[in-house]
This record gives structure tokens, sequence and C-alpha cells, in this order.
């Protein structure tokens, strides 16, 4: 096989590791070894940012390809492999970046920061950003999730991107140091002066995260832990999946007000504790239960029979012909009260931008909803409850529960619904962020989703109850509500725009230093295809 063959194989290699170290597969390990695979691709033999580019895409496409099939699970496979298409071009970015900062000191560091700064574009543009699939959302059931106590998903990010590069840093330095030959003055000992550097780096992000353990499981102040409460999530599951899944909509809401009547029989039989608030899913009710009056009596009924205030997810008909996906809380007293409007809408789903553009490529388009985003900031009150909502697609972004905690929320809750994804992995994609933002924030967290997986979390992101796939089920559990904010919450976006600033900053640097290299020399080499020795090379000057 020719050589760009066998890297472009490697590339693909290193995004299907990444992929792999995704749940519901435990092998969150494999996420730095494929960015140390993919780095070490385009950093041991020199070449330009455009070669860099193309194998990152390579990569990119790896990784996203076998990661996103549930985009197209009922909508045939265009839209899944245009997504991941076009978001590996993210990926393409980095390499290209790789290429670009590898001559530049502390290499690793600067590389690591360019993830970080290509995950930030990537979960902003285009339409809003698509956050899926970054590094940290792998993480959870590693060590390396304790940094999200300090700097949030970003930071953890950071850390997996920073052992790859670091140990892409000590592949090469190894490689070059066995292939110089004996006696070439000076040159063993460089290959050995840069091995130190690498290995410093590679092992600095373990070492920040094993200190930031203690972070995650203490809270910050004596009086930062409330008091217990008891939550109950109620799995309904759906009459059928896919798309249509709704279209006996009356269905999955007797579902969910049975299984809750069914909770609340058990607790007058003294089986469990009664629940001080229930939780339901995203479109428990997509019958619109403000304009409804069927609906409304039997959530009603259900509040009544349980004893307590319950989070609905519901469908609401707006005047104009829109709709809003909406939490309200719903009490037998009182009826309606707060609720919380989706805030971060999907494109392509819930709603479609330039909607005559794409219906020319999908018979599909015209199925996007209409949904418009609501405002406020993620909390509703039940029971006393501040309670922070991420309707399923917005617990992917860093700001849904960064705001509903800055306003206070002590307890968060994911109300989701998987039935149109049908058997993917993509609910326990979803599971796996929210196991995450529990660390994050330092607050329990309860997922209800339609047809699973349903969970309840623990502040240290351990899942303490969950539900199997297509079954109907209620978790009851008890969980504390915190008071206190973890240093990601209070940094909010500093440490990631830290990063993106420094990986900015660092690329300018590059260009300076390849500008006064070629005027030097007379030449014209790109970053990272320069033929002397103190230039282009992943070495001991370079690290």
């Amino acid at each position: 096989m020719t050589p760009v063959l066998v890297r472009s194989l490697a590339a693909v290699s290193a995004g299907l590791l990444v992929f792999a170290s995704f749940p519901p597969r435990p092998l969150w390990f494999l996420a730095p070894v494929g960015i140390a695979v993919l780095v070490t691709v385009v950093t041991a033999r020199p070449m330009r940012r455009w070669a860099g580019f193309g194998y990152g895409y390579l990569a990119g496409l790896g990784f996203l390809v076998p990661l996103l099939p549930w985009i197209g699970v009922y909508v045939g496979p265009l839209p899944w492999l245009a997504l991941a298409a076009v978001e590996a071009l993210f990926v393409g970015v980095f390499g290209a970046l790789v290429v670009h900062l590898r001559s530049m000191p502390a290499a690793p560091l600067w590389i690591a920061a360019a993830w970080s700064l290509t995950e930030y574009l990537r979960s902003s543009v285009p339409f809003g950003g698509f956050p899926w699939g970054r590094l940290a959302f792998g993480q959870p059931d590693g060590f390396l999730v304790w940094l999200a106590a300090v700097g949030g998903a970003p930071l953890v990010s950071f850390a997996v991107a920073l052992i790859g590069s670091g140990a892409a840093a000590i592949v090469v330095a190894v490689v070059r140091g066995r292939a110089r030959r004996p006696g070439t003055p000076g040159q063993g000992d460089s290959a050995r002066g840069g091995l130190l550097p690498a290995v410093t780096w590679t092992v600095l992000a373990p070492l920040a995260a094993l200190a930031a353990w203690p972070l995650v499981v203490t809270p910050d102040t004596a009086d930062s832990v409330g008091r217990e409460v008891t939550v109950a999530a109620i799995q309904g599951s759906v009459p059928r999946l896919g798309l249509e899944f709704n279209a006996q909509r009356k269905a999955v809401l007797d579902n969910h007000v049975a299984r809750t009547l069914e909770l609340a029989g058990q607790v007058r039989a003294g089986e469990v504790d009664a629940p001080d608030v229930v939780i339901w899913p995203e479109n428990a009710s997509d019958i619109d239960p403000l304009r409804n009056a069927d609906a409304a009596a039997e959530i009603t009924a259900a509040s009544a029979a349980i004893g307590a205030p319950i989070l609905v997810g519901a469908v609401l008909v707006n005047g104009d012909g829109t709709t809003t996906n909406s939490v309200i809380v719903w009490d037998a007293q009182g009826g309606p009260g707060e609720r919380h409007d989706k805030r971060i809408i999907q494109p392509f789903g819930e709603y479609l931008p330039y909607r005559s553009f794409f219906r020319l490529f999908s018979e599909y388009a015209d199925r996007a909803g209409f949904f418009v985003p609501g405002n406020g900031d993620g909390t509703v009150t039940a029971a006393g409850i501040t309670i922070g909502v991420a309707t399923c697609y917005e617990v992917a972004f860093d700001r849904a529960f960064r705001d509903s905690v800055e306003a206070g929320a002590q307890l968060l809750a994911v109300p989701t619904n998987n039935a149109t994804f049908g058997d993917t992995e993509m609910t326990y994609q979803q599971l796996a962020m929210s196991r995450v933002r529990a660390v994050e924030h330092g607050r329990s967290v309860v997922v209800a989703a339609t047809s699973g997986v349903s969970a309840v979390i623990d502040p240290d992101g351990r899942v303490q109850q969950r539900t199997a796939l297509f079954e109907p089920a209620a978790l009851v559990a008890r969980v504390q509500l915190r008071q206190d904010a973890t240093l990601a919450s209070r940094f909010g976006p500093v440490p990631e725009l830290v990063l993106c600033a420094g990986a900015v900053a660092a690329a300018g640097v590059a260009l300076v230093r390849d500008r006064r290299r070629r005027d030097a020399s007379g030449s014209q080499p790109e970053s990272g295809a320069a033929s002397t020795p103190a230039t282009g090379r992943f070495d001991r000057e370079d690290l």
C-alpha cells in the first residue's frame, strides 16, 4: 500500500476509536488513543495544511458516520450522511491546525486547545451548532469526567485531547529517536530530551483530574446540601416507534397517566415512598392540555392520585399556528402553573430552516415541525423545589443548565422523547450527557424518557436507577437538593473561551514564525513542510 493510503486508513481508524469510546460501550479510554493516532498521522511526516485537513476529515467521517445513524433511522440515510459529512469538516479543520501548530513550543498543549476551538465552533454554527459527539460526552465512566466540576464539558474534552496529543508526541519522539543513526552528534540527546516534555503533557490531565476528585464528592460548604426529597420519573412508553408514534397521541398520554396511577397504588400500599414531585417525559401529552379539556382532566386526575405536582411534557399550539415544546407544572389543586418552553430547538426536526430549499432533497422536509423557541431562565418551581429543565436536545448545550443553576436550580430534569429514534444508541449517548451535566453542576439529574432510557443520576455522575428500553416503568428515588455552585457553574463559559483564545493566539504566533522562517531561508515551505532540523518536527524543540 502507498503511504497516503496507509495514513488514510489510520485516520479513519482514529475516528473509529473515538466512536468506540462512546456509550453504550464503557471504552472511554479509547478516545485519547484515537486522538493520538490522528495527531501521529499528521505529525510523523512533514505535510501541508490541506493534507492535514484531508486526514482530519477522514477521521471525522470515521467518528461521526457510525455515531449518528439514529438521525436517519426513519427518514433514510441522506440526512444522516449529510450531517456527518458537514460536521466532519470541523475535524478536518483540526487536522489542518495540527499541521500548522506542530512546530510550536509546547505543541501538544496548543493542539489540544485547537480541538477545543473546533468543538466550540461545531457547537455554535451553523443553525446554532450541533454539540453531539463532544469528547466529554464519552467520558462519564472515566475519571477525566471529574474535571467537569472545574471547567465543565469543555475542560473534559480538552483533557482527552491533551492526553492524545501528548501520547502522539511520545510516539513520534521514540520512533524518530530509534531511526536516527547512533553516533550522530546531538541527535540521541535531542530524542531523549524531547521525550520528557511529551510525557509531562500526557500525564498533566490525569493528575489534574485526580486533584479535582474531592470537588466532586464533597460539597463546597457545610450548608451547601439542602433537604432530601423523593422524585419519581414516569416512562409510559409509546404505542409504536418512529415518526408516526404520536399518531396515537391519546394513547401516549393514556400510557403516562396509567403508569402514574399504578405508582399511586403502590404508594397507597406502602410499597414505595410518596414522591414530592413527578416528572413526565417530553411529548407525554402531544394533545395540548391547555386547549383540550379531556387531556387536562386526565392529568389532573393523575396528579390528585399521586398527591404531587407533575412536570408534564406537552406540545402547545400557539395562536399563529406555531407550536411550543413545553414542560408544565401541573397540580391537582391549581391546574397548570409555571412552565418551561424549550429554548434551544432542533433544526431539521422541530423546525426547518430554508424549508423550500430542503424540500427539493427529501420528502420528509415537510414533516419537520413549526416549533418556536421559548425564553426564560430554564427553571420551574414545583413543591417548593426549584428545578432546572433541559428538554431533550437542550442537554447537549452548555448554556442550558448553566442558566438554570444561575437561576437557583436545586435539582435538574431532562424530559426527553427518544421514540422517534428507535432502537439506536441515541438514548445512551444522551444519558451520558446528563451524567456529565450532573458532575458539572453538582446536582442530581432526573431523566424521564417516553420509551427509555430513564434514569436518576447522583451529583457525582453515577446512575442510581435506570429503566430498560420500551417498557413502561416508574423510578422513585431520594435525592439531595444542592445549593452550592461548582467551579464550573461559577466560571461559566470562561474556561472554554480561554482555551479557544489560546488556540487562536498560538495559530497567530505559528503564522508569524513561518513567515520569518521563509524570509530567512528564501524558500516558501508551509507549516510542517520544512526540511530543516529545527522546524516541521514534532521533536524536542517543538514539544
